[in-house]
């Protein structure tokens, strides 16, 4: 089935960051399609950036995003992971660390998504950290 047919197109409805307003939390960076990257050969793709203190694991958030999208015709992989320390009050987030499971994300990436999210907080990023 197309994409014309599944009436998607890569970013509809899905927002690029959804994270906690408050508070240290794993996060992760996944990349969805509208199909499976064999089957969509123009790479047509976005990153989205999803952090939940809800989460014990990084991959509980990945589990649940990517089902969710799943279901809605698209196919997703986590591209890693970290943590997320959003101090909503001083109007600052740092993004750092890594998941044992799916690695370290590309922070960088992750950040310019926040930025974009929140234009008037102070975002940063290291490498460091756990």
């Amino acid at each position: 089935m197309g994409r014309e047919a599944l009436g998607l197109a890569v970013g509809y409805g899905i927002s690029d960051v959804d994270i906690d307003s408050d508070g240290v939390f794993k996060y992760v960076l996944i990349r969805v399609h509208v199909a499976s990257p064999s089957e969509d050969p123009a790479g047509e793709c976005k990153e989205i950036v999803r952090g939940y203190k809800w989460a014990e694991y990084h991959a509980d958030i990945y589990d649940k995003v990517s089902g969710e999208l799943q279901r809605k015709g698209y196919d997703c992989e986590c591209l890693g992971g970290g943590r997320i320390s959003h101090q909503s009050q001083d109007r600052k987030i740092h993004v750092y660390g890594y998941s044992m499971g799916y690695g370290r994300a590309q922070h960088s990436v992750s950040t310019e998504k926040i930025k974009a999210k929140y234009p008037d907080y102070e975002v940063t990023w290291a490498d460091d950290g756990y």
